[in-house]
């Protein structure tokens, strides 16, 4: 018969090892500090998409603006490029905030032919004001998601998101449209 005298104490250093490398695998990732601001950014981006419902609303032209959303993205392509951003991870999460957008102006203007009327406030210019406020915080998106980037592959991501969406939701298309807007920002591991 063999005899190891030391095995028990390998064994048992093996398993203190397995059981501290265990625990430190679970502890999950601080959230960063610069998720906050940028999902503030995408929701201050769909409240505008009420505006441009309105707009919409009054003037009868199509939500879908083909020409307008190439520009858009292509100009993040070109913006993703001078900030040295992976210019397709940009121009998905640009296509993902013009889709939240729309799905925000689709369902309002459900609602409102349901109820016969959109609501009475003032209608900011489509051109003049709303585009412009749309490219600032196109510019600051951009910014934001520059910082949070290093972030997309943590394996906690997702549950970041998830907390973090949960306290800037106001309703239910609203709530949708967010989750829509923030599809692209964490990259799941194969």
């Amino acid at each position: 018969m063999l005899h190891f005298p030391r095995l028990p104490q390998l064994l048992t250093c093996a398993l203190f090892g397995l059981l501290a490398g265990g625990a430190q695998a679970s502890t999950p990732s601080p959230v960063p500090d610069s998720l906050q601001p940028l999902l503030v950014t995408m929701n201050e981006r769909l409240s505008i998409g009420d505006l441009v419902a309105l707009t919409k609303w009054d003037s009868g032209k199509p939500i879908q603006d083909t020409a307008r959303e190439a520009q858009v993205i292509a100009n993040a392509r070109k913006m993703a490029a001078e900030r040295k951003l992976n210019p397709t991870d940009v121009a998905e999460l640009i296509a993902a905030q013009i889709e939240a957008n729309k799905l925000v102006q689709y369902g309002l203007l459900a609602q409102w032919k349901a109820a016969g009327k959109a609501p009475d406030t003032p209608r900011p210019d489509l051109t003049r004001q709303i585009r412009p406020r749309l490219d600032e915080l196109q510019n600051r998106l951009l910014q934001q998601y520059a910082a949070f980037a290093p972030y997309r592959k943590d394996p906690n991501c997702a549950d970041w998101l998830a907390t973090a969406r949960s306290d800037l939701i106001k309703d239910q298309l609203h709530g949708q449209a967010l989750i829509r807007a923030t599809g692209e920002l964490c990259i799941a591991s194969q």
